[in-house]
């Protein structure tokens, strides 16, 4: 393993997701509040290093969502500039998981059936079953960064966001008033009618498609117009009649329960592995976060 490009030797923390598990939350309304490290927003990713590099402070905090595509590969590209790194990730239990993603997919024009996003017995669909092979994720982890990963559960975060981001906090060794959090509503989650609005449309447009124009400005107009048509169709079916959509719910519970048998295992797996959070309530204030803040609206 590479030494680290610089004689600096900061302490980093790499939050490394995953979707659906409260990633832009902890983004945009935790991580910049912590005290005692310098946070580098994931707007400002892809300069992670060259900050860490200028050596400004002693302790950064760097947040990415890292999906299934570029996981591996980000992993490996970071720890080789800083191997001592701490890495963060969130897990939500399998079924959970996938069905929150499914929806956001389909919100976003995906067509197709559950089983064609994801298929647990021929692993033909869009969503493959080594995406959701937690114990990989972490062996991943742990071969890149010299420091064994610091694993937390979703659930955790929903039944008790107090002791999780306090908790959170002792571990970066860093502090946290959580009277000074936004708690408030980001947005609700859309119903199976909206989504299945926007399944029907997107037979007839393709809303997936994304446009690489040499125009920035072009670039620009492309993603508001493909941001107002989705929008104009999800609250636009808010106003028409339940009876014009088929009674089928978006996902049967029966393919809920295939991929939690399935990954049963897996999922025990990661709780054993993961950090029960203890936290130092002296200086925190109890909150009670809104459900569908924390669920990001799925």
């Amino acid at each position: 393993m590479q030494t680290q490009l610089n004689t600096h030797q900061p302490e980093v923390f790499f939050h490394v997701g995953t979707a659906k598990t409260g990633t832009t939350f902890l983004q945009y309304r935790v991580f910049p509040k912590l005290k005692g490290l310098y946070y580098i927003q994931r707007t400002r990713y892809k300069k992670a290093i060259k900050i860490i590099q200028k050596g400004e402070h002693n302790r950064y905090l760097v947040s990415r969502e890292l999906d299934r595509r570029v996981f591996e590969k980000e992993v490996e590209r970071f720890a080789k500039a800083y191997p001592n790194t701490l890495a963060i990730i969130v897990f939500r239990r399998h079924d959970s998981y996938i069905a929150s993603e499914y929806r956001r997919y389909v919100k976003n024009g995906f067509t197709g059936s559950f089983k064609d996003f994801f298929d647990v017995q021929n692993d033909s669909g869009f969503f493959k079953k080594e995406h959701m092979d937690y114990d990989r994720q972490i062996k991943i982890l742990e071969k890149n960064f010299n420091k064994k990963p610091l694993v937390l559960v979703y659930n955790d975060l929903k039944n008790d966001s107090k002791a999780f981001i306090g908790g959170i906090a002792n571990a970066l060794e860093a502090t946290v008033d959580l009277s000074t959090l936004d708690l408030s509503r980001k947005h609700k989650s859309y119903s199976e009618k909206q989504l299945k609005a926007m399944q029907f449309m997107g037979k007839f447009i393709n809303m997936t498609k994304r446009r690489g124009f040499k125009n920035s400005f072009l670039n620009l107009l492309f993603r508001l117009y493909l941001g107002t048509l989705r929008y104009g169709i999800l609250y636009g079916a808010r106003l028409l009649p339940d009876t014009m959509f088929s009674k089928s719910p978006l996902i049967s519970k029966k393919d809920l329960k295939e991929v939690k048998k399935y990954y049963k295992a897996d999922w025990k797996a990661c709780k054993s592995y993961s950090t029960r959070l203890v936290t130092d309530f002296s200086q925190i204030e109890a909150v009670d976060l809104n459900e569908d803040l924390i669920y990001g609206g799925i």
